[in-house]
């Protein structure tokens, strides 16, 4: 994506990120690339390790910001061409490699942890736990130690550094305390090691890594069931018939592709031959099989079911409507809600603040500790740097959004950022678009009136004739056995007239009837003045002799419509319908509907302006509308929705999108918002509470209450749950009923 600024143009675009171990290492990458000439913006998402950079072409490459993030221990992907091929590559052996490590970490730390705890008075016992500790610390979690060596060198600080550090001490205090015991046994103290708990924290980290990695998967799920929509290969037919199977990257807009039963529309385009019925529910989230024929309209992803056909691909690659849902979710999914600017300013002083307060506890030991001032100093300072947690705050925000973005998008709800999704649950106010959004945008008959037989067929033998949108509207509506009609005429501000058979017939407005010098029966003129009350547009059906029936039409109203709009009131959000169309059908559509409030004859900038007004009375304005006419106002909203079937650039401007007609799924993305909202919230009340709490018991608080001290071994297995806990919590919202 390009935009310009000061008339030099700059370029937006996503970079997965590899190599990031926690939150801290995510605000470390932010700062590094901010820090380059050329580059305007970064935000890095550490839950699904993405930097979304905006930046000057000219200035720099994306493979100087490859190289400098090198340097600190992380690396960019660069590469546009088969990007996520190269990333998952990354994942899958990064995965493998953790698992193997933490697999033979746990191996040897269980005879660690008996050693240590049970066996410990065995002849060599310590050299024993010596040879276990050392793989495990140096080789299974050599990861932390040359990340944390690669922070330091550019003065920076990370998890690595808190876990390098502490198991490091610990390792190192050991290992003196085994080879030089008298330096200890000459003032009276005894010498313990504590190999047991340098090895197990490791194990337990890396256990917790390798759970954290497994949940961060799952919180993406939904982007991978949409790429998994496509199909990897189709039929292609050339100009004589035959057909090839070809891969799905080789199709160019213009071929024409064969779908049979069962298969996956591969592109968006157009049927030429044939017919089906086609799943869309997939992209529109609407359960019914929608009817398929020579000229509808069929989008990548969606599941052809009964029949055969042809269709000429027309959007492909990047530009079909799928590849679009699934660039916007991940956008979605890698931007940040406003809380989180205040949790990543945490977690850029978490790490310094906790080696300080590391530090400080191990003071206050040697100071007022007593005989044993010195191992109990040791113990917190290692403990407080193992328990300490930037990992559970960096995730609470970004999972739970990964999860509620990916949530919307399964129920075909596109939410285009976090922070409107944050911003959803201070809405009070929400403004409806009448035609396209409440109603359906298309006239049809909504009554008929007869004063003898039913002259239906005559009607629209008539009006299919016609190119006028109301004549459109009634054939539309009722069946196709057309009568032929001769000499016909369409007659402009009036109608149309023809003759079937014998008898000469007119259709249309009271003009004609004037012309035509006839009378309107009692029953018809009563009739008409109930369809009037009603807001529809009338055509009047008739003979030389007399009126024969009228016909009222209207853009009828959604049959979710009323529903949704009473779920919205019950909700406490206040409902206001907008519409450029005149009093009578905007009265009409919201007594039906029971809105309490509407605005007619509004035009773009009404529309607007209205907007404005309410939010200079405090309100939080929703704006819900389809029409290029919507986009001014919705760009004003707060929060803005496009009803899906509407225009693209209405769908462009808006933050999140309906990728259908059901306007019940305005109140299940609130009901959505509400819900990711309180799991954020969840999220890093735990996540606070667990490093206030855990950090001060670290250091030894407890000591001179009841003389308990935080075994290092149980800090590190809490540390560990810690991110699972706030990820597994973030899952939840997949179980929940939107």
């Amino acid at each position: 994506m390009e935009t310009e600024i000061n008339e030099i143009k700059t370029i937006k675009r996503s970079f997965p990120v590899l190599n990031m171990s926690c939150a801290s290492c995510a605000v470390s990458s932010q700062t590094t690339l901010e820090a380059l000439h050329g580059v305007k913006s970064v935000a890095v998402n550490y839950a699904n390790g993405n930097a979304m950079v905006e930046y000057f072409p000219l200035e720099i490459r994306p493979e100087d910001m490859k190289a400098a993030l090198q340097e600190i221990g992380y690396d960019l992907v660069v590469a546009e061409e088969n990007a996520d091929e190269i990333v998952d590559e990354a994942h899958e052996k990064a995965y493998r490699t953790l698992k193997t490590r933490t697999t033979w970490a746990i191996i040897l730390s269980m005879p660690l942890v008996l050693l240590g705890m049970v066996f410990m008075h065995l002849p060599y016992a310590n050299w024993i736990m010596w040879l276990l500790a050392t793989p495990v610390v140096f080789v299974f979690g050599r990861q932390f130690f040359t990340g944390a060596w690669k922070q330091l060198k550019h003065g920076k600080a990370n998890m690595d550094t808190l876990v390098a550090m502490s198991t490091g001490i610990a390792y190192l205090f050991s290992l003196f305390n085994l080879f030089f015991p008298q330096f200890w046994i000459s003032r009276g103290i005894t010498p313990h090691v504590y190999f047991e708990a340098a090895g197990v924290i490791i194990a337990f980290i890396l256990l917790g890594k390798l759970l954290e990695e497994r949940a961060k998967g799952n919180t993406s799920s939904a982007i991978k069931k949409l790429i998994g929509l496509q199909p990897d290969t189709v039929i292609r037919v050339d100009t004589k018939g035959n057909t090839e199977e070809i891969a799905i990257k080789d199709v160019s807009a213009g071929d024409i592709l064969l779908i049979r039963p069962g298969d996956k529309i591969p592109v968006d385009g157009k049927v030429i031959s044939g017919s089906s019925f086609i799943d869309e529910s997939m992209i529109t989230g609407e359960p019914l099989a929608v009817e398929k024929a020579a000229g509808a309209p069929v989008f990548a992803g969606t599941i052809n079911q009964k029949g055969s056909f042809h269709f000429e691909a027309q959007k492909v690659g990047k530009d079909t409507m799928l590849a679009h849902i699934i660039k916007m979710v991940q956008d979605a999914q890698g931007s940040r809600a406003p809380v989180q600017k205040l949790v990543d300013k945490i977690a850029g002083i978490f790490v310094p603040v906790v080696i300080g307060l590391a530090v400080l506890s191990m003071v206050i030991w040697l100071i007022a500790g007593g005989s044993n001032a010195l191992t109990h100093g040791l113990l917190a300072l290692v403990t407080v740097l193992v328990i300490a947690c930037p990992c559970a705050l960096g995730l609470a925000t970004p999972t739970a959004i990964m999860v509620g973005i990916g949530k919307g998008a399964e129920a075909g709800i596109l939410i285009k950022d976090a922070e409107s999704l944050e911003l959803g649950t201070k809405v009070d106010t929400i403004i409806l678009d009448k035609t396209g959004t409440v109603t359906e945008g298309k006239p049809v008959i909504a009554a008929t009136f007869w004063t003898g037989r039913n002259y239906e067929r005559e009607l629209a033998s008539l009006e299919h004739l016609s190119e006028h949108p109301l004549a459109t509207a009634v054939t539309d509506s009722l069946p196709k056995n057309y009568d032929t009609v001769t000499s016909f005429e369409s007659i402009t501000g009036e109608g149309v007239e023809g003759i079937i058979g014998n008898t000469k017939y007119y259709a249309g407005n009271k003009k004609m009837l004037s012309r035509m010098q006839l009378s309107l029966p009692v029953s018809i003129a009563e009739k008409a003045g109930y369809f009037s009350e009603k807001a529809y547009t009338l055509v009047y059906f008739a003979d030389d002799r007399e009126v024969k029936g009228i016909i009222g039409i209207s853009d009828g109203v959604k049959s979710t419509a009323h529903t949704a709009i009473a779920q919205l009131q019950k909700a406490g959000i206040e409902v206001i319908m907008i519409t450029g169309d005149h009093e009578a059908t905007a009265k009409a559509v919201a007594k039906e509907t029971g809105i309490r409030e509407y605005r007619a004859n509004a035009s773009p900038s009404d529309k607007s302006d209205f907007v404005k007004e309410l939010q200079s009375k405090g309100k939080v304005v929703a704006m819900v509308g389809d029409g290029i006419n919507d986009s001014a106002a919705l760009a004003q909203a707060d929060v803005s929705i496009a009803m899906g079937k509407g225009s693209d650039i209405a769908i462009d401007v808006a933050r999140m999108a309906i990728i259908s007609s059901d306007l019940e799924k305005i109140p299940r993305a609130f009901t959505l918002s509400r819900l990711t909202v309180q799991t954020i919230r969840q999220n890093l009340f735990w996540a606070f509470i667990y490093n206030l709490i855990g950090i001060p018991v670290a250091a030894g608080i407890l000591y001179p209450i009841n003389g308990f001290l935080l075994n290092p071994m149980i800090a590190g297995a809490a540390m560990a749950l810690s991110s699972v806990s706030v990820v597994t919590n973030s899952l939840r919202l997949r179980s929940k009923q939107l």
